[in-house]
């Protein structure tokens, strides 16, 4: 695997962490900015919002730049709302401030995951798709509970000053050893790239990815009052279940990520199904403690080990437009990442408590299944239908690689 790909992981763990670290700062938001939880909890649908806009919309205002110029430019912007964040006198402000940061992080991930596929050969797209989404499994594992923590012993905008280090500290790692892409003798057209969309498999795969994400976060974005409240834990305990949870999407992402450019539709089948079986387990006892800490673990690992699936799925059905294929995947993630969080706070103001998340998670998941079984059966019936990517992609593919073998920039 070139070294370029995991500097983007390494990148991605800073995004991740911004991310999904509301999950444990809630409540010291809601209290410090006077507005309710479900309400602080739309700040992590604000960014999820500004994920969905800004991945295709980005993916295609920047299609003919250079790539690596453009990584340098959206992780120094997504730097740079963190700080505005830090700095935000009221939940306005804050709000906005998370939308301008999901913009950056959503072009981010739109390009690099381009970058990172366009490195590799087609039988190793999951792993490298692991790699990155690697480093979004240790923010959860270091970077969430790291948050939760800070929060709660200095204040959650010290949360926010410390992603903003580690985005400049990425943005160094970008800047010294991310290569040069090399630009394809065929200029990306928009028109061709758009085609992906006719395609009924690329919108399965679509909504494959925003429910089975969705059905977790509708119940994760609320874990900590969850844990609390209904659990009955001290609020000291977060940080740890919340890392067990990032645990266990690092274990899922590695088994995930070896398994499923073999068994991709296994993979997807029974990873949601493990998320529906815990999130209704989730349901039914999360009063008991110990249960509630163990199925978080075994959330992180059941979500996280479909996730190099999805993403290697959607590039299968729309290889001939790696851009748009990257952004739309992402915007999948966060369609499921706003809708859960909306969903989740929905149900808790129709007082049907924390617990409720995550039987509308459950609901969700279930869906994606169903899903899930209409892409297999397509699947079977026009295999043929997976697209590949261009001469001109491949031709850039094997410039990237070779000058990421050398530790070159490679042409300009």
């Amino acid at each position: 695997m070139p070294v370029a790909v995991y500097i983007l992981g390494l990148a991605v763990f800073a995004l991740g962490t911004s991310e999904f670290m509301l999950s444990g700062l809630l409540p010291p938001i809601a209290d410090d900015m006077d507005v309710s939880i479900p309400r602080a909890g739309l700040l992590i649908s604000a960014f999820a919002i500004g994920m969905v806009i800004g991945a295709p919309l980005l993916a295609v205002a920047t299609l003919r730049l250079p790539r690596r110029t453009t990584l340098i430019t959206l992780i120094t912007v997504f730097g740079l709302g963190q700080v505005a964040g830090a700095l935000a006198p009221t939940y306005e402000i804050l709000f906005a401030s998370r939308v301008v940061s999901a913009f950056a992080c959503a072009g981010f991930w739109a390009v690099g995951a381009a970058v990172a596929i366009a490195m590799v050969p087609v039988n190793q797209r999951a792993r490298a798709m692991a790699v990155m989404i690697g480093g979004l499994s240790i923010a959860n594992v270091l970077g969430v509970p790291a948050g939760a923590f800070l929060g709660d012993n200095f204040g959650w905008r010290s949360a926010f000053w410390a992603v903003g280090a580690a985005s400049a500290i990425a943005l160094v790692g970008v800047l010294t050893l991310i290569p040069r892409i090399p630009l394809p003798a065929e200029k990306p057209r928009l028109k061709r790239e758009l085609a992906i969309y006719r395609d009924r498999q690329v919108w399965l795969s679509i909504a494959i990815t925003a429910l089975a994400a969705g059905g977790v976060f509708c119940a994760f974005s609320y874990l900590s009052p969850l844990l609390t409240d209904v659990a009955g834990l001290d609020k000291g305990w977060v940080p740890t279940i919340l890392g067990l949870f990032g645990l266990g999407a690092l274990i899922g992402t590695a088994i995930g990520g070896r398994v499923a450019d073999a068994h991709l539709f296994g993979v997807l089948l029974s990873g949601i199904a493990a998320s529906t079986v815990f999130l209704v387990a989730l349901a039914l006892f999360s009063g008991t403690a110990a249960v509630a800490i163990a199925l978080s673990f075994l959330l992180g690992v059941s979500a996280f080990y479909t996730a190099p699936a999805l993403n290697a799925r959607m590039f299968n059905v729309a290889g001939a437009a790696p851009t748009l294929a990257g952004a739309t995947t992402t915007a999948a993630f966060n369609l499921g990442n706003t809708g859960g969080p909306w969903l989740g706070g929905t149900v808790i103001d129709l007082d049907l408590g924390y617990a409720s998340t995550a039987w509308a998670g459950a609901g969700m998941t279930a869906v994606a299944i169903v899903a899930v079984t209409a892409s297999l059966r397509l699947h079977r019936r026009t295999p043929s239908r997976v697209v590949t990517a261009s001469a001109g992609d491949s031709a850039q593919a094997e410039a990237t690689v070779e000058a990421a073998r050398q530790g070159t920039r490679g042409p300009a």
